[in-house]
């Protein structure tokens, strides 16, 4: 029996920054002070943004949220990277890429409170709404990137998923759709160590995220996710290759989630301060303002400014986000389909009658 090797596969870890604010000089070059201040604002926007909306929804002003403390360099590194006509579809922790496509934060106050209208503004349409389900929108980006493609619109498109995404069915026909076709996608996959309480290790026996790429033709890499040049840099790569033409690329980002899952979860039921503490040391933004403050890119002053503003800005966007007028109940329905089916008719139908129901209940009730 003959035998013989037909091919050989490996996975590349980038990474540029380390947790002391030291960078690889060679690597590091090529960004401009205009672009690192951008990156300093918006990371710490983020972490001063998510501890504000977490706040909220312990003191019973919004709904259930999902801490992205953690992940900033993650979210901003590739958020950045975009270009104003590329299509962003996110899970439901891409809170940071949502501030880097400039979408009001007030609005994101709103889509935290269960207001759906906030996320269906029409003059950012290329930016999809946020979702729960696991994994359904990689199938949803690939449709959209496949459009792209027929209409030879040179749009890219760009999913998030953690790494539970990787085994559901969606993700794979996503990938393998990809790769056949040839489309200009980029997957990027937010590996945080946990999807929900199943550790990354019980999740996949693959050594890296970004080799099952690898099963669908094309290229998968892994980069630091805690380093924002690197990420920033290995996201524009992706983004430049598939706007040429030469198809997806699958990206590993190495992050933690320093949170609970959500606000209705309690993560210290199945992982150790220990652990915690080590990712801690490996904190983002501490890491940024390391570099920021040892290579003297921004003074004191300009980094107050910047702080300044943060605050300003977020105090906006919760007063305007809060004061808005709740939707109707019935709003629920309008946004699914461009023709109702009658499934969801008689459902709303049923919605509305016991609303109804219980206003009658109520009068009769304040009249005795």
């Amino acid at each position: 029996m003959a035998q013989e090797q037909i091919g050989q596969f490996g996975i590349n870890h980038v990474s540029i920054l380390d947790k002391e604010g030291n960078v690889d000089e060679k690597l590091a070059s090529g960004f401009t002070k205009e672009q690192l201040s951008e990156m300093y604002y918006y990371m710490n926007l983020l972490r001063k943004f998510d501890e504000k909306l977490f706040n909220l929804q312990r003191s019973g002003k919004i709904g259930t949220y999902a801490q992205t403390k953690g992940q900033e360099a993650s979210e901003i590194g590739s958020g950045l990277a975009l270009s104003e006509n590329d299509w962003f579809v996110p899970s439901f922790r891409e809170l940071g890429v949502y501030l880097t496509r400039k979408v009001p934060k007030n609005l994101l106050v709103q889509a935290w409170n269960g207001d759906t209208r906030a996320l269906g503004n029409p003059n950012h349409s290329h930016n999809l709404p946020i979702s729960i389900p696991i994994g359904s929108q990689c199938i949803h980006a690939t449709g959209i990137a496949w459009a792209s493609q027929i209409k030879q619109e040179k749009d890219v498109t760009i999913v998030y998923f953690g790494e539970g995404a990787t085994s559901e069915g969606d993700f794979h026909e996503a990938m393998n759709f990809a790769g056949v076709f040839n489309l200009p996608i980029v997957f990027f996959c937010q590996r945080n160590g946990w999807s929900i309480s199943t550790p990354t290790t019980k999740e996949t026996k693959s050594e890296t995220i970004a080799q099952k790429a690898i099963a669908y033709g094309f290229k998968g890499i892994q980069v630091d996710g805690n380093d924002v040049l690197a990420v920033n840099k290995v996201t524009t790569q992706a983004i430049e290759k598939a706007r040429s033409g030469d198809g997806p690329t699958l990206i590993e980002s190495i992050t933690y989630r320093m949170g609970d899952h959500t606000t209705s979860d309690d993560s210290m039921k199945y992982r150790t301060q220990e652990e915690i503490n080590e990712w801690e040391n490996k904190d983002p933004v501490l890491r940024f303002e390391k570099y920021i403050t040892n290579n003297n890119i921004l003074n004191e002053q300009e980094k107050t400014d910047i702080h300044n503003a943060i605050e300003r800005e977020i105090q906006e966007a919760v007063e305007q986000g809060l004061s808005v007028e709740k939707p109707n109940p019935e709003q629920m329905f309008e946004d699914v389909f461009a023709q109702m089916p009658e499934m969801l008719k008689e459902q709303k139908e049923e919605l509305l009658n016991e609303i109804i129901q219980m206003s009658e209940q109520n009068n009769n009730g304040g009249n005795q």
